[in-house]
């Protein structure tokens, strides 16, 4: 696949994802790219180079959220990555989205460090960059009932995600929306379902999707707090 046809594929996905300068959009993307590679060649970030490989599986995988629910391209909504890594989905969805505040959380400080060197180059003045652990902010007053979707991509199973931030959610519609699998799935979905029952959270998931280029079959996993 030529340069051309690969930022062809990633500007459709991106439009398709609500994203509304997407020439700007496209420009980050390139910057982080740059950023992502110069740095991994002396400190791991992430497996993850190739150009290609880049745009499917960090930026098409990232964005895919906003495809799915409309309103991360329309409501001011506050975001808890867990576990963000080398800033996927954080660093992706703050440059397509300023509506979103975005607190990236990862316990590695090296990835911590490069998420936040690379939001001020690319001045994403709505997102932070936290070194510690979900387990950890979980139990501070000042994260409790905080964010409007906790989120988590490529980072632990479902039912880990949920124990350790269940406490971060806002009281009134907060929510959980992670990035899977349709394999990862097959287990999550119920491992989730029960450790959250007493708590009366309900869990769905959206249609089965492809990655743009074949880069994969994906699913969102969304869990919600019912009033009794």
């Amino acid at each position: 696949m030529t340069n051309s046809d690969l930022i062809g594929q990633i500007e459709t996905f991106a439009i398709e994802c609500r994203v509304s300068d997407v020439n700007s959009f496209l420009d980050k993307m390139a910057q982080l790219y740059e950023k992502l590679v110069a740095v991994n060649s002396v400190t791991n970030l992430t497996r993850i180079t190739s150009e290609e490989e880049f745009y499917i599986k960090h930026v098409a995988d990232s964005l895919a959220i906003a495809k799915y629910y409309r309103e991360f391209s329309t409501d001011n909504l506050t975001i808890l990555d867990i576990g963000c890594g080398a800033g996927f989905p954080s660093l992706v969805l703050a440059s397509a989205f300023e509506n979103l505040t975005i607190t990236a959380l990862d316990s590695i400080e090296k990835k911590i460090k490069f998420v936040a060197d690379t939001a001020k180059i690319l001045k994403l003045n709505n997102l932070t960059a936290i070194a510690g652990r979900g387990r950890e902010l979980n139990r501070k007053d000042e994260y409790r009932n905080q964010f409007d979707v906790i989120t988590g991509r490529a980072v632990a199973d479902a039912r880990k995600l949920y124990r350790e931030t269940k406490a971060m959610p806002k009281a009134e519609g907060g929510r959980f929306i992670f990035y899977k699998t349709p394999e990862q799935l097959k287990v999550d979905f119920e491992q989730v379902s029960k450790d959250s029952a007493k708590a009366n959270y309900q869990w769905q998931t959206t249609e089965i999707f492809e990655l743009p280029n074949g880069g994969g079959a994906r699913q969102f996993l969304e869990g919600f707090q019912v009033k009794v």
